[in-house]
């Protein structure tokens, strides 16, 4: 399994995770995501820098990881074309190195912009309009389109890498299925889901890749570890139909009033045993998955990161659980 560390934008600044972003690569990381949001989750959290400047100065401060966003909806917020150039620009800056992962996006992003959040089968067929015009754009030359919610007049991308640039969708059912199986070279899940991904992997041949994300609270202490990965990431237990929903952190604090620390035990490892990270990474590897990023809750990410070059990393090699670059 490849692993790789997520730059949790709502929890940090920009400056601290350019220099995260570093030192996960010179620890061995395999790739980097990085979240695309306009808020945190939760009031704690206090962080949302813009990610494509972030990637920009992540791409230029790195030199051999891999790079992806995590997700961007392009919807709503953005306009597909906008993010067509973005992405563009990120794998040239990047040298080839980056990965766009898009999805249908949560309404605590997107309704800023003040358009409304549609239905779940309207943004469904939202994002296919997005894909068109991303992919379109991506395939060089001048291009118009009009769409039933997306029009396109004239465009070009200009500076396009010599390859294209890799796309990912996250997916949680048949209908995304569907439209990552059409337009997505690799597929993303926060759920493990192994019919999805098989059937993904049907369609799309063994280069497939299916990635997913493990929240982690290492400390030395396994008590107050749990407390913080519950400060911060409560929200989590909410499930994707309530985190799709709900406006603002204020709403995402309400709604998770009621999660305690103990609901998070078996989901999130933490504290410094760590038998109960490499147990979440082969559970994630049974499912089908073959990339897991670690999100490191809360600020001691150095922290993390000496866990990982003390113990884990070779815990996992023992395992036949981490692949070599």
């Amino acid at each position: 399994m490849q692993i790789g560390y997520t730059l949790m934008t709502e929890e940090h600044g920009p400056v601290e995770l350019v220099d995260v972003a570093c030192r996960a690569e010179a620890l061995g990381f395999d790739f980097l995501v990085q979240s695309d949001h306009f808020h945190p989750w939760v009031p704690e959290q206090q962080h949302s820098p813009n990610a494509w400047a972030l990637m920009g100065a992540v791409a230029a401060s790195t030199s051999t990881i891999a790079l992806q966003t995590f997700v961007t909806c392009p919807i709503v917020r953005y306009h597909p074309a906008i993010v067509a150039q973005q992405a563009a620009t990120v794998d040239l800056l990047s040298g080839g190195r980056f990965t766009l992962s898009v999805g249908a996006g949560e309404r605590l992003n997107e309704h800023v912009v003040g358009k409304g959040w549609p239905p779940a089968d309207v943004r469904h067929l939202m994002l296919r309009e997005a894909l068109e015009i991303i992919t379109s754009l991506w395939s060089g030359g001048y291009h118009s389109y009009h769409g039933t919610y997306f029009d396109l007049e004239d465009a070009r991308v200009f500076d396009l890498p010599e390859e294209q640039t890799p796309l990912a969708m996250a997916i949680s059912g048949t209908e995304s299925l569907e439209l990552a199986t059409e337009f997505a070279d690799h597929v993303i899940l926060t759920t493990p889901e192994p019919d999805l991904i098989a059937s993904f992997r049907k369609a799309k041949g063994p280069s497939a890749t299916a990635t997913t994300q493990l929240p982690a609270a290492y400390g030395p202490d396994a008590d107050k570890a749990l407390e913080l990965a519950h400060r911060q990431f409560r929200w989590s237990a909410l499930g994707w139909k309530v985190q799709a929903e709900l406006p603002n952190p204020v709403n995402f604090d309400a709604a998770s009033k009621y999660v305690r620390p103990e609901d998070l035990a078996e989901t999130i490892p933490h504290g410094p045993d760590v038998a109960k990270y490499v147990d979440a990474v082969r559970k994630s590897s049974d499912a089908g998955f073959d990339r897991l990023a670690f999100v490191q809750v809360g600020d001691e990410q150095d922290a993390f990161f000496d866990f990982w070059e003390r113990e884990l990393r070779d815990a996992l090699q023992a395992e036949g659980l981490l692949s070599t670059r």
